[in-house]
């Protein structure tokens, strides 16, 4: 599935003559090439791969140029856009909503790293000059920075999820210091920034936002998932932003204009929609390779 790629497993399946498909596979420039420096290792490590079915274009020409050969290669798609987020998240974001204030401009930096969460408060300082009653969701990425970002947060104003204390007026970061709550947090927001993009990390999945129609914005280095992101910001439904400054100024302006971000996040979705049914590809793939091995 995806990466996981295990040498005893695949060299003990090879042995019993067991047929093997990655399913969702992906590959990053960065992981390529750091394959390409030890090439004879992933030789080794490929051979016993029957099939690999990757979720974009790009992926499989990475494998490629790693010189597995276009027959054990289909795109199939990511599973990741056949997500499904129900009613449940958006009633719980709706509840978040009215707690956080429905009538204050509410944006939300989600699953951010060291070095960033400056950056995004650096941000957020812009656009307190332009919408003071604005409110920003913080989500750390590592529970283990929780403590660090809300010290971070505390000149603020600064209410964690896991406390008691009512949101006020006064208080402007609201910290999700809690796992597995990222959807309802991103559905109580109106504007989406998805982090680990604005430090060199290489971003992290721009599709949940998306789902939930809000309009998605990005650091300049995605390259984690480079096919997403260029999708969304090719049909409309995504923006990049190069720094602090270009952040803060992006979200100023969604939040000033809701027909941008009635349009942006219309456009996000298509996206999603556009490209479901890769769980399907995927099991007719695995069905064909199993009648014919």
């Amino acid at each position: 599935m995806e990466t996981e790629l295990w040498p005893n497993w695949l060299a003990a399946c090879e042995a019993r003559h067991l047929p093997v498909t990655i399913i969702n596979a992906r590959l990053s420039e960065r992981s390529c090439q750091r394959y390409a420096r030890f090439q004879g290792a992933f030789d080794t490590l490929s051979r016993p791969l029957t099939h690999l079915l990757c979720q974009h274009q790009d992926d499989a020409d990475r494998f490629a140029r790693l010189g597995i050969g276009r027959g054990r290669l289909a795109v199939t798609g990511s599973i990741k856009f056949d997500i499904q987020l129900g009613d449940e998240v958006q009633a719980k974001g709706h509840a978040l909503r009215l707690a956080l204030g429905v009538d204050r401009p509410v944006w939300i930096a989600a699953s951010t790293h060291q070095g960033e969460d400056e950056q995004v408060l650096a941000a957020f300082d812009s656009v307190l000059q332009r919408h003071p009653l604005a409110l920003l969701i913080l989500v750390p990425r590592h529970p283990e920075r929780f403590d660090r970002v809300a010290e971070l947060c505390a000149p603020y104003g600064c209410v964690r999820r896991t406390g008691d204390a009512p949101i006020r007026e006064t208080d402007k970061v609201y910290l999700g210091d809690t796992m597995g709550e990222l959807p309802l947090m991103l559905a109580a927001a109106d504007v989406a920034f998805v982090g680990g993009s604005l430090v060199k990390v290489g971003g992290h999945n721009l599709l949940e936002p998306a789902a939930l129609g809000k309009p998605c914005l990005s650091g300049p280095a995605y390259f984690n998932f480079s096919d997403i992101t260029r999708q969304l910001v090719a049909q409309g439904g995504a923006a990049l932003v190069m720094d602090a400054a270009a952040l803060g100024n992006k979200v100023s302006e969604l939040l000033a204009d809701e027909g941008e971000r009635r349009q942006m996040g219309e456009q996000a979705r298509a996206v999603v929609l556009r490209n479901q049914g890769a769980l399907a590809r995927t099991l007719s793939h695995c069905l064909a390779s199993l009648e014919n091995d």
